[in-house]
């Protein structure tokens, strides 16, 4: 995989990650426990939205590391070499993710 095809994988995907973060704003917004206007098996559905859109969010926030990490290896000129052993990684484990960080045999 070329460098600039790399990059732009990388930076469409790190745009998707942060669009989909502003759209899970909402659920990970604080639950209300006035049970005067929420029932109680709302609010529980509203605690499980909430704790899911969190974890979602700590994935996603994961992901961008990876990829501004991947993103700055290609900005060092060491982008394609696996950070253990400094081998070259496989193409075709580049282009199925680009901010793949260890060749295949130091990844198993």
């Amino acid at each position: 995989m070329d460098e600039a095809t790399a990059r732009r994988l990388l930076e469409e995907k790190l745009a998707e990650l942060l669009d989909e973060d502003r759209l899970g704003d909402a659920d990970r917004a604080t639950v209300e426990l006035d049970q005067e206007s929420v029932g109680r098996l709302s609010r529980m559905d509203a605690l499980q939205v909430q704790a899911m859109a969190e974890a979602q969010a700590r994935r996603r926030s994961a992901a961008r590391n990876r990829i501004r990490a991947a993103l700055k290896r290609l900005d060092d000129g060491d982008f394609g070499y696996c950070i253990e052993c400094g081998d070259d990684i496989a193409a075709k484990r580049l282009e199925h993710d680009p901010s793949v960080t260890h060749c295949i045999k130091c990844a198993s």
